[in-house]
């Protein structure tokens, strides 16, 4: 579970410990108060206990069924887009003597997968690395569940893939819009878990996928307003997150303030695999330690 001790509250930034003490002294009040990630942006509750406060997602409610229909459409719609473009194509194929099934097989060295439902990094990394093994390419489509939207999920990371002409991206599915989406050029905001990227469409028929494979975009340079991310990694620093903390105690190693950080620490974008800024300057500065 994800422990948070800060929350949106009509779109302003409070404390679990601040909101407990005013909940305590005015419980009324907080009956239909609505929280929500900083990150994810779902909603969360305030949970207060003796000697702590802070917040917890909601469970989500989970549609298998409608997982299991999105998932059949995106193979048999994918199958054949991959048929018209000249692939012998099949769903459902065993490889690696049972231990895998393919969603989609278009060739004897190139396999898709399509995911809607939940899937855990332990279990990927065996699907992928089965995949390797038995030499061949492993493309992941991911569907609505996993669509990657204004913040980060750790689950996505799995799911990216690099390129020299797109950088970091990540492939979308929509049956029902018979449609695939390229997200491209994918960055991470200094600091925070803001995503910048490009976006671009494409129909899922043969077309479709020629135009996909023979996508060649021009990159944003993304701008980024320092002065956002320096008050973000202050907000930390004063609200003791655990990042905060780590953070704070390289700050008082080297005896700096969050105003003597280099530039780039609050301008630069970053790979989405990456730790922050801050963190990068402090390790690969340890030997100044």
């Amino acid at each position: 579970m994800i422990i948070l001790y800060a929350a949106f509250l009509n779109n302003e930034l409070v404390t679990a410990r601040e909101e407990a003490v005013k909940e305590s002294t005015n419980p009324k009040q907080f009956v239909r108060r609505h929280y929500f990630c900083p990150h994810c942006k779902r909603e969360v509750q305030l949970i207060v206990k003796k000697k702590t406060a802070y917040f917890k997602h909601l469970p989500q409610v989970i549609n298998m069924a409608g997982e299991k229909d999105e998932h059949a459409q995106s193979k048999e719609l994918l199958k054949n887009a991959l048929q018209a473009a000249k692939f012998d194509a099949q769903t459902e194929v065993s490889l690696a003597n049972g231990r895998l099934r393919a969603d989609v097989l278009a060739s004897p060295k190139l396999a898709f997968e399509v995911q809607c439902a939940p899937l855990n990094k332990s279990e990927f990394m065996h699907r992928h690395l089965l995949y390797q093994q038995i030499g061949i390419k492993d493309i992941w489509i991911v569907g609505k569940r996993h669509f990657l939207q204004h913040y980060l999920k750790k689950t996505q990371l799995i799911f990216f893939r690099e390129n020299e002409l797109w950088n970091n991206y990540y492939l979308e599915v929509n049956p029902y819009q018979r449609s695939l989406r390229l997200k491209y050029n994918v960055k991470l905001e200094p600091l925070t878990d803001r995503l910048h990227f490009q976006t671009a469409s494409f129909s899922l028929n043969s077309i479709g996928l020629e135009k996909l494979w023979y996508f060649k975009p021009r990159l944003k340079n993304y701008q980024i307003d320092s002065s956002v991310q320096k008050n973000y990694l202050k907000m930390q620093l004063a609200h003791k997150s655990i990042n905060g903390l780590q953070i704070g105690a390289k700050l008082y190693q080297k005896q700096m303030t969050v105003d003597e950080l280099p530039q780039w620490v609050f301008s630069q974008v970053r790979s989405v695999n990456s730790a922050d800024n801050a963190t990068t300057y402090f390790t690969s500065n340890e030997g100044a330690f």
